[in-house]
């Protein structure tokens, strides 16, 4: 009979343990989290890539964010080298063809990979937004990033690289560019 109790006590630990795990697993979404959508553009040259949306209450505008690698798509020597090579490669065009920078890029680093970040107005059907765009090299590959959103160009921007910033997306965008 002594010896049953030990085991008693650590069946009822384990299944306190899987009831804590299966209710964070089905609580609701936490104030800024990122939700991810299926890939919204047409098919390309390029593989679809992952996107993702956060709501207004929780980045500030509603956000979305687009990542995809351009593998073998990248100046294997000065990388990311002007604003006009993010003008072409960081999938802008995709949101929409009318596109304006609203200033001149800066250089970034995400997930270990430098490049260039740039703010633009785009126009779409329901009036202008604002997006921005990445593109970061490793190589002679690409990782573009573009996202868009109904705040402002800093808005975006600090929503967008928060994102980045993010251990599950660092992780999935250095295997992505790692496969090579």
């Amino acid at each position: 009979m002594m010896r049953t109790w030990p085991v008693i006590a650590a069946m009822f630990l384990a299944l306190g343990g899987l009831s804590a795990v299966a209710a964070y697993e089905m609580a609701p979404p936490r104030a800024g989290e990122w939700h991810e959508m299926a890939w919204p553009f047409p098919r390309d040259g390029w593989p679809a890539g992952r996107a993702f949306r956060c709501g207004a209450a929780d980045c500030g505008g509603d956000v979305e964010v687009y990542v995809r690698p351009k593998l073998g798509f990248c100046n294997c020597t000065s990388g990311v080298a002007d604003d006009d090579e993010v003008d072409r490669v960081a999938d802008v065009d995709m949101i929409s063809a009318r596109f304006a920078p609203l200033k001149t890029g800066d250089s970034v680093d995400v997930a270990d990979m430098t490049g260039r970040i740039r703010a633009y107005a785009v126009e779409l059907p329901g009036g202008k937004r604002t997006a921005i765009g990445i593109a970061l090299s490793h190589r002679c590959d690409l990782m573009v990033i573009a996202a868009q959103g109904s705040g402002d160009a800093a808005q975006v921007r600090q929503a967008a690289l928060a994102f980045l910033g993010s251990r599950e997306i660092k992780t999935w965008m250095t295997a992505a560019m790692g496969s090579r």
